[in-house]
């Protein structure tokens, strides 16, 4: 999470207004390829295991297992976001350091 802080520090070089914008953007495009992977992974796992379970027949995805996604693919938002909090107070800056 610091690279993410250096990154944005070599990119604004000393403005503090851009350092912190940088830190924004840099924090935005790693976080949603993650959740976007992860999420996707999720899906084709659970969809793999209700082909698994249906004994030959097609599942029923609309009802047992869609919610079951959309819980799962909550719980990861919640996990990424907290994530990003973190990353975000450990690189957001207020004052110019010396």
């Amino acid at each position: 999470m610091e690279r993410i802080g250096i990154a944005a520090s070599k990119i604004a070089k000393g403005n503090l207004l851009l350092y912190n914008f940088f830190v924004v953007l840099l924090i935005l495009l790693i976080s949603l390829p993650i959740f976007l992977v992860a999420g996707s992974s999720i899906v084709i796992a659970l969809i793999v295991i209700a082909y698994v379970t249906s004994h030959g027949v097609p599942p029923d995805l609309q009802q047992g297992w869609i919610p079951m996604m959309v819980a799962c693919l909550k719980v990861l938002a919640i996990i990424v976001g907290i994530l990003v909090i973190c990353a975000l107070g450990i690189n957001i800056r207020f004052r110019k350091h010396e």
